[in-house]
């Protein structure tokens, strides 16, 4: 049986007037044979009751303040504690190259992938709430909108609002300017004494995941496209290329449920957009396809524009369907993987994570096995330029005009 949750919103001010409601006064009963107040000490049912009403009390003021402490009868109520109540955790955030990036419902992300990897150890759903700029970010974690920020904002304003602060780069900011991400990414809290502030603190600075944080921001590598030639070379592509075949990369994208400037980024990575090109092993066409691939997706000339970019898109439906059971945030890059080196060598990968006790279905983790494996295996380094590549071609057409 299927079990539905609900679950109950209050407001703040609601919730005050409850708490008031219950704290108030007791009325004395008094004798109206003397009028005198009666002194009889309280009896057991008297305290049970007001221990009840305590109680009242506090999951009032849990259920009402998601994201903002409360001080009732000397006691908080923590930001942990509602985020485990609610069972999710809610993140203001600012757009950028460092954080996250969205675009047609899918949010991926250097700071997002990290904070999703703390909201699945704490066992939480994540709620991104985006915010204009830095200050707006952080003042929603006054104002109790959210539970934490994620954000690049300097020191002195996180001490100008009094928020405690954690870089996700722990100290090792050389990690992320090689990468080119800003070296103060940050991940901002009401309290440096909440346990949700402090658990982070764990979380970012072990050893381990320290490590990891350093290959994730290798994946969301910013200086592929920050040196004048790779610039011009892309502009001048798109500019002077795309327009004969964005045509059919929209309708092909819409045959095979497809993002069509995600098909432009592989059509990029692929061929530079050269409806000609031939590689030295035999693939051919705008999205290089091997015979044998060809033959199965049902072209029947590699070179015909449209046929290659629809052989592609079909070939792509079918990794996304080998990684179905993948989280949608995870899955494209999964799909890229497999289109690159064959499903199966990606499935190869996630068995070994497994047994390792390692989440098979998180493409950090998969791409931490390419990044420690690569020396012993050139298809791994050839995966993991080829998912990061698209990876940076996609946000660039997403964010400038071309």
């Amino acid at each position: 049986m299927q079990r539905i949750t609900y679950r109950v919103k209050v407001s703040a001010q609601g919730a005050k007037r409850r708490i008031s409601y219950l704290l108030r006064p007791s009325k004395r009963l008094l004798n109206t044979k003397s009028n005198i107040v009666s002194s009889v000490t309280p009896t057991t049912s008297s305290r049970f009751a007001r221990t009840k009403k305590l109680a009242q009390v506090s999951s009032i003021a849990l259920l009402s303040l998601p994201a903002q402490s409360l001080t009732t009868m000397g006691t908080q109520v923590r930001t942990y504690d509602n985020v485990m109540l609610q069972n999710t955790l809610t993140v203001a955030a600012v757009p950028g190259d460092s954080t996250y990036f969205a675009t047609d419902g899918f949010q991926h992300g250097f700071g997002f992938d990290l904070v999703r990897t703390y909201a699945d150890e704490l066992g939480v759903d994540i709620d991104l709430k985006a915010y204009a700029n830095e200050e707006a970010a952080l003042k929603a974690i006054r104002s109790g909108e959210a539970d934490m920020a994620l954000t690049t904002a300097s020191t002195k304003l996180k001490s100008q609002l009094n928020l405690s602060s954690i870089n996700v780069s722990c100290g090792y900011d050389a990690s992320l300017t090689k990468n080119g991400l800003h070296p103060k990414v940050s991940w901002t809290f009401s309290s440096s004494n909440d346990p949700l502030s402090k658990k982070a603190s764990y979380f970012l600075c072990d050893s381990i995941k320290l490590q990891n944080t350093q290959k994730l921001a290798a994946f969301y590598n910013q200086n592929l496209l920050k040196d004048a030639y790779s610039q011009d070379h892309f502009q001048r592509t798109l500019t002077e290329k795309l327009p004969d075949y964005q045509s059919s990369f929209e309708e092909q994208a819409r045959n095979y449920n497809h993002d069509w400037e995600l098909l432009v980024a592989m059509g990029y990575q692929e061929s530079h957009l050269d409806a000609n090109a031939v590689s030295p092993t035999g693939v051919r066409g705008l999205m290089m396809l091997t015979n044998n691939t060809a033959k199965a997706m049902g072209v029947s000339d590699r070179v015909d524009p449209y046929q290659s970019i629809g052989g592609g898109a079909r070939y792509l439906e079918q990794m996304k369907g080998e990684f179905a059971d993948v989280p949608k945030t995870d899955r494209i890059w999964f799909a890229l993987a497999g289109y690159n080196m064959g499903p199966n060598a990606v499935k190869s990968i996630q068995r070994k994570l497994r047994d390792q006790g390692i989440d098979d279905k998180s493409w950090a983790n998969v791409y931490a096995y390419l990044a420690d494996n690569r020396a012993s295996n050139s298809r791994y380094g050839q995966a993991m330029h080829y998912v990061s590549n698209i990876r940076s071609y996609l946000e660039t057409i997403k964010t400038q005009t071309v």
